[in-house]
């Protein structure tokens, strides 16, 4: 695999599945063996996307500036996309708690990036935000296509409805911001940071929505996702790398907080689900420092630099270190933000001069 193949965005990394393969319950490596295959078929759909470009889809005519274009599909257990309409932007909650829950999730990932940033929807353009649920049968993810989200139900032993945490949804949507702007470059170090990004603002999403501080945040990603039988707390914590779970199945959370355990291997793309940890923990470390809502201050560093075109698509961890210094500076002057950003990376053992 090369740093030009195409992108396929995924909430559950490649190594899960490949631990889940290898469980003595055969219907457990049966599970992971059907979600795998669903996933390569996509990923054929998502190649044609990232080498032509990103479509531009315009909202609706008359549609209001701050208010989400939002449908919702059900795909009845198949994999054919979108689905069946279920529930559209002037329609009333319908009794499938799923379909609510995705309606629910664009929308405040609509409202964090249009009240925090000004940002109107995904390419700030105003585009119209789809996703489809009950994908494929007992289907153990929920991805970004490059036009839409896509949910699984879970198996119920592993994982569970990939709609309940809604800083997944926000993860994915997300990746589809990064597509629209920095365009990061799906393998290695650039892989990373577009997944890091999308667990940095996922989390904020979910921090604006219960409006949390900094310091009440869990910093976990996909907390509620796991089944209960599973020993584990979340996929993945920006808080303290390595710790979101340690179980006889899925094995042990493999991601580094630091360049000391900086993990090189040629499956996820480069580890790109893996090493995105050392990002994250920046990111918190930033904004654990600064104090108040994250999404103000060090969110909005973070989203200056992915949105303001300096960021190049092969970017490395350093390049990306380097950009949030400036921008720190530019826009608060050497205060407590700056010195948090540059101390930040330091602890993470990233160069950012």
């Amino acid at each position: 695999m090369n740093a030009h193949t195409p992108a396929f965005c995924t909430i559950v990394p490649p190594h899960v599945f490949d631990r889940l393969l290898q469980a003595e319950d055969p219907a457990l490596s049966e599970i992971a063996r059907r979600t795998l295959v669903a996933d390569a078929a996509q990923r054929t759909s998502r190649r044609v996307t990232t080498v032509l470009g990103a479509p531009s889809v315009a909202p609706p005519e008359g549609a209001a500036a701050d208010q989400p274009q939002r449908t919702i599909c059900d795909a009845r257990h198949g994999t054919a996309l979108p689905g069946q309409t279920v529930r559209s932007e002037s329609d009333q909650p319908v009794q499938d708690a799923t379909v609510n829950r995705a309606f629910a999730g664009l929308g405040a990932t609509f409202e964090l990036y249009l009240k925090a940033y000004g940002r109107n929807s995904i390419d700030g353009g105003g585009m119209p935000l789809d996703a489809t649920v009950h994908f494929d049968n007992q289907y153990n993810n929920a991805f970004w296509n490059g036009t839409q989200m896509v949910f699984g139900d879970g198996d119920g032993r592993i994982f569970l409805d990939f709609t309940l945490p809604v800083d997944v949804i926000g993860h994915e949507l997300t990746h589809g911001v990064t597509q629209h702007t920095a365009n990061l470059t799906y393998f290695g170090q650039p892989g990373a940071l577009n997944e890091s990004m999308s667990d940095v603002f996922g989390s904020l999403i979910k921090q604006y929505t219960l409006d949390q501080d900094a310091q009440d945040a869990d910093w976990l990603i996909g907390q509620g996702l796991l089944a209960p039988a599973v020993t584990g707390t979340a996929l993945r914590s920006m808080k303290a790398p390595g710790t979101a779970y340690d179980d006889d199945v899925l094995g042990k959370d493999p991601q580094p907080a630091t360049m000391q355990n900086y993990v090189t291997t040629g499956r996820d793309n480069g580890g790109v689900h893996i090493n995105s940890g050392i990002p994250n923990h920046a990111f918190y470390l930033v904004a654990e420092a600064l104090g108040g809502k994250a999404w103000e201050r060090a969110g909005q560093i973070w989203y200056d630099v992915l949105t303001g075109g300096e960021l190049g698509k092969q970017a490395m961890f350093a390049d990306f270190a380097r950009l949030t210094v400036a921008a720190a500076q530019g826009r608060y002057g050497d205060g407590e933000e700056h010195q948090a950003v540059l101390k930040a990376w330091s602890q993470v053992g990233v160069a950012s001069g």
